[in-house]
């Protein structure tokens, strides 16, 4: 693991930005693996400021996001299609046909799990972008998730589901489940970038760089991963 500690959120948000850009201009089929939720939004705002002044462009960049709710299509204003489009795609230069996010309104979510699986084997990540739970989880890889599982239906538990009614009216609006990429598929990419920022994060993120290998702390598996970038602000470090 590589740890890079830094001042706040808006300094973390830099310095990922910039591993990001630094990937699609250096690889040849630059992939990247996206995230969402409130950690993301400065790095992809950071981005689109690199695009407008030409620093970057993502014209051959596909994308692959981690996750959708179950139950969500793509013009629900809280999926992750709609986040991606507000906070990224509708602002840079790259072809819609190279983003993919798992379908939460699939007919057969158990097919679409296994479809996703496979398009991820066909298009492998330069960089996988991840927030990181509250209770350790990465994705929605939540505690007891075998590191060996690939893109699944994951029930979310009461906390995730705690942390995530901020995004929407109330709690009883949270969707209950939703596809994730798996822990193999995570550790799959050539670099996995992780970002943890507030105090709130403090003790997962112990727990991850600190504790043993564990399922119980998803995202204790990037201790074994050979190219692992973890970017903390300093609350989120204050454990270490």
């Amino acid at each position: 693991m590589k740890i890079k500690v830094v001042e706040n959120y808006e300094e973390m948000s830099k310095e990922a930005a910039k591993i990001l850009a630094d990937a699609v201009k250096n690889a040849v089929n630059p992939v990247l693996g996206l995230a969402t939720g409130s950690t993301p939004v400065g790095v992809y705002r950071e981005l689109i400021g690199m695009y407008r002044d030409g620093e970057v462009s993502f014209k051959n960049v596909t994308t692959a996001n981690l996750d959708e709710y179950v139950g969500l299509g793509a013009e629900n204003p809280q999926s992750y299609v709609s986040f991606m489009k507000s906070n990224l795609f509708d602002y840079i230069d790259i072809d819609p046909s190279n983003t993919y996010i798992p379908d939460g309104k699939a007919n057969d979510v158990q097919s679409e799990c296994e479809r996703y699986t496979k398009l991820l084997g066909n298009i492998p990540r330069t960089v996988q972008l991840l927030g990181l739970g509250s209770n350790g989880h990465i994705g929605f890889n939540e505690p007891g998730t075998p590191f060996a599982r690939h893109t699944h239906i994951a029930e979310l538990t009461q906390n995730t589901v705690s942390d995530n009614s901020r995004f929407f009216g109330s709690i009883d609006e949270v969707p209950r489940r939703a596809i994730t990429m798996g822990i193999a598929d995570i550790i799959n990419a050539e670099t996995v970038l992780l970002l943890a920022s507030g105090k709130n994060k403090a003790r997962a993120a112990y727990d991850m760089i600190k504790g043993e290998v564990s399922e119980e702390c998803p995202a204790s598996i990037l201790q074994r991963h050979k190219n692992a970038v973890i970017i903390l602000d300093k609350e989120a470090a204050w454990l270490l």
